[in-house]
């Protein structure tokens, strides 16, 4: 594993993303991160799992530079690769907490909002889904992930315009569950995460894939067509037009 840490105590495991200074999901990120997960679905000595970055970031999203000079096959293969993944992610048995150690945008957000709680850093920092503004359309699996957590009136208002929310904005309306310290974030998602480890596993199971029955077949379901307009859009000159100038600006820094 090159883009993850993973350790375990006490049948809890911890994985960090570690790629880079922001965590950028890449092919390989999300590659191993799903192995990771399906093999600890199948580990009857691991209860739990906790996701963590490192500060300031806990995940920028897609590495946009690397996307950028994807061809057509490529940038498909990525795309099925990602949304398949967080088809995974949602569906994931066991109990998992998002422990957010810094910025979280884009795609860092949709990490999150596939856990069962999530304790983030105060600080700051970002989260939030700004693909709009970005060029990206937005398919229907990733919407019903947001307004299962926000409700669709806050979704939809803040998907539309790309909002970015700060850590106390993002604990008003719901996206975040709880405000630590980082030097508290690890613990507190520990405390969490034991609390769930307590219960009867198979009920909390069955328990959690039952209240997002409607959430996993959506994330679920046959996404070619969205992907096809995703795939129109990422290639039409406005949005490359928007990236290019994103990553000539992540690249003065």
């Amino acid at each position: 594993m090159e883009t993850i840490k993973v350790s375990v105590s006490d049948r809890l495991a911890t994985i960090t993303l570690s790629r880079g200074k922001s965590n950028a999901l890449n092919g390989q990120l999300i590659t191993e991160l799903d192995d990771m997960l399906k093999n600890i679905s199948a580990d009857d000595n691991v209860g739990g799992v906790i996701l963590t970055g490192t500060a300031p970031f806990f995940s920028a999203g897609l590495d946009l530079v690397e996307l950028y000079n994807y061809n057509e096959e490529e940038a498909k293969d990525f795309w099925k690769l990602f949304l398949n993944f967080t088809a995974n992610l949602v569906s994931f048995k066991k109990p998992i907490v998002a422990a957010i150690s810094g910025h979280s945008p884009a795609g860092g957000c949709v990490l999150a909002l596939a856990c069962d709680y999530r304790v983030m850093a105060e600080g700051q920092y970002i989260i939030g889904l700004n693909e709009v503004p970005v060029g990206i359309i937005v398919p229907n699996s990733i919407f019903q992930m947001y307004s299962f957590w926000l409700g669709k009136a806050e979704a939809t208002r803040s998907l539309l315009t790309g909002k970015l929310y700060s850590p106390e904005e993002a604990l008003k309306v719901g996206l975040v569950d709880e405000l630590v310290k980082n030097e508290s974030l690890l613990t507190a998602a520990a405390r969490k995460i034991k609390k769930f480890m307590e219960l009867e596993s198979n009920t909390w199971s069955q328990s959690k894939l039952n209240i997002r029955e409607e959430l996993i077949a959506a994330v679920s379901a046959d996404q070619s067509a969205s992907l096809e307009k995703m795939l129109a859009q990422w290639w039409s000159p406005a949005t490359r037009h928007i990236l290019k100038t994103i990553i000539e600006s992540l690249q003065r820094r």
